[in-house]
């Protein structure tokens, strides 16, 4: 994707809208220029001060390639014998990559409206809010259920390096998805290489992330009533787990009362396929509820999330503590609060 012409234009209007900025000139490199780290030259004048700016254009504002960048211009800067403002233009920059040009000292503009820059006693920026559809659609791939399941056990333990096939076999997917979901996590720097493998090297970040883009699992859901309470209800739901047949994972607030609790809620949630949807109904004694409604059960489309459960108590089966964790933060201001106690006992790493 060439998206010089656009960076061009971009980078003149920016200039343009600013009065202290008397004349702007920019220009191209040619290919025939060494091709050194920069694609646009600028000559301004502001305040009455001559300045130049380098800029380099690159098509991915993913961190790491960011990061490559960034080093190339700063070396460039460095040898030219007159002082030059470096400045790094990229489709879309997210608050990471900007955080990274900061720390370079390097300003930078991407096509989504975001820019900072400055040089001499100017200085200008600008935040937006946008997020293109590309980099929307590129995250909710990332944690769509398939690439989550893989993402759950690199969350196990960040610090764990793993080559591709045994993780696609932990994970139960393909080779293919894990390569993607590979490139996903190096490319934003979520992840790094050791001689062993890959392993997590941002995990907070990461789990940041998927909260923001979270979509519960796709399934259809049910409401019943039971009049089983307390001690009643647990002595029912562990049963006889020799008899029990299908998948059920206690989730959410009911989840989290198993890991972590955080005060009581009057209605119980599940996950379960179809057989064990019924093994709830029968054992559980729920009926259709009218209204009163005290047991939630969805029944998933993908049974993948199944192979990351935890069972806190013999015949306790509970979601994991991260899709615990998105699960509650998705649950409005008490859920919220529920998912930071659960983060603070089960989910804490350091990036």
């Amino acid at each position: 994707m060439n998206i010089l012409p656009s960076a061009e234009q971009a980078l003149a209007q920016l200039l343009a809208e600013v009065a202290a900025i008397e004349r702007v000139d920019v220009r191209r490199v040619g290919a025939h220029a060494a091709r050194s780290a920069i694609d646009l030259l600028v000559h301004l004048t502001a305040f009455g001060q001559r300045h130049r700016l380098a800029a380099a254009v690159i098509p991915s504002g993913q961190p790491r390639h960011v990061r490559a960048a960034l080093l190339s211009l700063q070396d460039h800067v460095r040898r030219q014998p007159d002082p030059m403002t470096p400045i790094l233009i990229a489709p879309y920059l997210s608050s990471q990559a900007q955080d990274l040009c900061r720390r370079f000292d390097v300003a930078y503009l991407d096509l989504e409206g975001n820019a900072r820059l400055a040089f001499g006693t100017f200085f200008l920026s600008r935040q937006s809010a946008a997020k293109p559809p590309v980099e929307r659609r590129a995250l909710r791939s990332l944690f769509k259920p398939k690439s989550a399941q893989v993402l759950k056990i690199m969350l196990r333990k960040p610090s764990l390096a793993w080559r591709v096939a045994p993780l696609a076999q932990a994970a139960g997917v393909s080779l293919g998805l894990v390569s993607n979901v590979r490139t996903a996590l190096l490319d934003r720097e979520w992840a790094g290489l050791s001689g062993d493998g890959m392993y997590l090297n941002a995990p907070d970040t990461l789990l940041d992330a998927w909260r923001r883009a979270y979509e519960p699992p796709m399934g259809s859901r049910h409401a019943y009533y039971t009049a089983l309470h307390g001690q009643a209800f647990d002595v029912a739901l562990r049963g006889q787990p020799s008899a029990r047949s299908g998948h059920i994972a206690l989730a959410s607030f009911s989840a989290a009362q198993w890991l972590a609790p955080f005060g009581r809620t009057g209605t119980q949630y599940f996950y379960a396929d179809a057989a064990g949807a019924e093994f709830l109904r029968t054992s559980l004694k729920l009926s259709t509820a009218g209204k009163g409604e005290n047991v939630m059960v969805t029944v998933l489309d993908d049974p993948g999330l199944f192979r990351d459960t935890v069972q806190p108590a013999p015949g306790v089966v509970c979601t994991s503590p991260v899709q615990t964790y998105l699960d509650l933060a998705a649950s409005g201001e008490r859920g919220q609060e529920a998912a930071d106690h659960l983060r603070q006992e089960w989910l804490q790493w350091q990036d």
